[in-house]
């Protein structure tokens, strides 16, 4: 098979599990797989930013604003290297869903390591695209990421049209409206899951609304730490 992001063919080493199809050869060459940085290493509890301090700066002035202090913690799996970036540029703005399958193995592995302790009465909501953002790039990444996820998943968040986040400055995001709504009331322990964690104003804005609407906790995952 071939790589796919650079298509480059992919020369499996022959195993007992592989020969007997226990398990199905990664869609992602050794050399794209080592351009993908994993985080490690010192990092703020509360966002996965790398950090000498256990909460950052950023996460500590969130705390201090009551209505938006809002999730318990984000779990990232990556740095937004420039092989991240490029990836991301064909796989969200350019409509390649297929590129997605490279960060199955990844995603699912690093859920079931940090929010084991949650169990199966938890719920993946994905942060939702709106509308016309659908239309333009064809899918939800967030979406996508949510069935690599070992639990139940469900899209009970809808989003107002707006500017791209892409296209904000860090004082627009941080001082924008809720650009979300919410389909029915949940009860239980939700994992938000989006693809980027920026300034983290999205992700709070959704647990914001969910907490409105009887959920108990709101934790996040994301896939890269911007």
């Amino acid at each position: 098979m071939d790589c796919i992001v650079c298509q480059s063919e992919i020369i499996m080493q022959i195993t007992w599990a592989n020969l007997f199809q226990l398990s199905l050869p990664r869609p992602i060459c050794d050399e794209c797989a080592a351009g993908l940085k994993l985080l490690g290493g010192k990092q703020c509890k509360k966002c996965s930013r790398p950090s000498i301090e256990k909460i950052c700066s950023d996460c500590l002035w969130w705390e201090q604003q009551e209505e938006m202090n809002t999730i318990e913690f984000n779990h990232s799996i990556f740095s937004y290297n420039e092989k991240m970036k490029a990836i991301v540029a064909t796989w969200k703005y350019r409509g390649d869903y297929v590129l997605g399958e490279i960060f199955r193995d990844y995603v699912s592995k690093a859920f079931r390591e940090r929010f084991s302790f949650l169990g199966k009465e938890s719920l993946a909501v994905p942060i939702p695209l709106s509308g016309e953002r659908i239309l333009e790039r064809g899918f939800n990444q967030a979406l996508q990421l949510c069935e690599f996820l070992p639990i139940e998943h469900a899209g009970i968040l809808s989003r107002i049209h707006g500017e791209k986040q892409s296209k904000k400055t860090r004082h627009e995001r941080i001082t924008s409206e809720n650009p979300f709504f919410i389909k029915q009331p949940i009860n239980k322990a939700v994992v938000l899951v989006d693809d980027i964690y920026t300034t983290g104003t999205t992700l709070r804005h959704a647990a914001q609304l969910l907490k409105q609407h009887g959920c108990p906790t709101v934790y996040a995952f994301t896939l890269i730490r911007g």
